[in-house]
């Protein structure tokens, strides 16, 4: 009987524990009158800070939040500084990081999605953020472990960070109908963005490879802020870029000159096709070289990538860091042989990778694969060699 009541007792403090949080929380929503979702499975670092940076371009105190290679507050006047997390990322950040949001009393705030598994993208959006305008970049078939095995489950998996009564902004062409359907059972309004509405001249004003999906969504959430076109674009192009945005260095290496090019955070086939060709516009008749990292974990998404190279980017040459490649990879050497491709450990170090890079002149050295942890320390590392 004691431990009945002792289990009961405990039982009414954590419901009225949570009845206080949620109290709390409301009251910090309410403190925060636009609240922007930006989710997806591509570009959503880039979109999170392009957005930020036309509201605050526009006038409005905005703060951000991006999860992408290193999760990071971005404050009102656009600096931004890296969170340092004493123990494994979890959703329930976003609601103390709303609160401390709260306290500075912004006119807009903006976050990144950090859920990856469906119900907990709801518990972020339904329960958490709440936004006023949602954000879902693309659809691309991702996680598949957790969102799904085909691209209509990932569609339905982020559609849970559509909003009631809300916004929703996309660039998702072949799955926007299963979007647009969630919206309409949700009472919010739909709106669907091309990245052919960005000019050459606005893209041409970025001091780096920006994807023209990335900008329209970013216009539009401006534009329904209440921002105008021009002062919104005006604003993203002076913004410092994501840490994985894709800019050319000019590289010396041991004397020789080259180019790098960061893609690392385009881990997937179609994202990566994107930028090539964006890169090719600029990079027209020279030689190039995929540098492929690979991850062990990820063997599938690796061939899928080896797959992409051999058969629609075709470069001078490949470098793989990797191993266990298997057979495919040897099949696609001795069917390439015009591509000279080259195997590394996955130990190599920086003065290995820039002895690699030296056989090369005048080459364009593109990073495709992964970027967290061995591919931010060497993007860190290759800047000592910048030209």
């Amino acid at each position: 009987m004691i431990e009945l009541l002792t289990l009961g007792i405990l039982l009414f403090i954590l419901i009225g524990l949570g009845l206080v949080e949620s109290h709390f929380h409301r009251l910090s929503l309410a403190q925060l009158p636009i609240r922007i979702h930006v989710n997806g499975s591509r570009g959503k670092s880039s979109v999170t800070r392009l957005i930020a940076a036309g509201l605050r371009a526009g006038g409005l105190k905005t703060l951000a939040k991006t999860t992408g290679t290193a999760p990071r507050i971005i404050d009102e006047k656009g600096k931004d500084r890296i969170i340092h997390r004493l123990r494994d990322a979890s959703i329930g950040e976003q609601v103390r990081l709303l609160r401390n949001f709260a306290k500075q009393k912004p006119d807009a705030v903006v976050l990144e999605c950090m859920a990856v598994n469906p119900q907990y993208q709801w518990v972020s959006e339904q329960k958490m953020i709440q936004s006023t305008v949602s954000v879902i970049t693309n659809v691309r078939p991702d996680h598949l472990d957790e969102m799904g095995s085909t691209l209509a489950d990932n569609a339905m998996s982020l559609s849970n960070t559509i909003p009631f009564n809300g916004k929703l902004v996309t660039s998702e062409k072949e799955m926007g109908g299963v979007l647009e359907q969630v919206s309409e059972k949700r009472n919010t309004e739909f709106n669907i963005v091309a990245g052919d509405e960005v000019t050459p001249e606005y893209l041409g004003r970025f001091p780096y490879l920006e994807h023209k999906d990335n900008i329209a969504l970013a216009l539009k959430v401006c534009e329904l802020s209440g921002v105008e076109k021009e002062t919104a674009l005006d604003g993203m192009v002076h913004t410092p870029p994501d840490p994985g945005a894709t800019i050319i260095w000019g590289l010396n290496c041991n004397g020789t000159q080259n180019y790098f090019v960061n893609v690392f955070a385009a881990n997937d086939p179609t994202s990566t096709l994107d930028i090539w060709h964006q890169l090719q516009e600029k990079i027209i008749d020279s030689p190039t070289c995929i540098f492929l990292n690979t991850r062990d974990d990820r063997r599938y998404r690796t061939n899928q990538l080896l797959s992409l190279i051999y058969t629609q980017i075709k470069p001078d040459a490949l470098i793989v860091r990797g191993e266990k490649l298997g057979s495919k990879f040897h099949d696609y050497q001795q069917d390439n042989p015009h591509i000279k491709s080259v195997q590394l450990p996955y130990k190599i170090g920086i003065k290995e990778m820039v002895a690699e890079f030296s056989k090369f002149e005048n080459y364009y050295i593109v990073g495709i694969g992964n970027m967290v942890g061995w591919g931010e320390k060497f993007v860190q590392d290759l800047k000592k060699y910048r030209a």
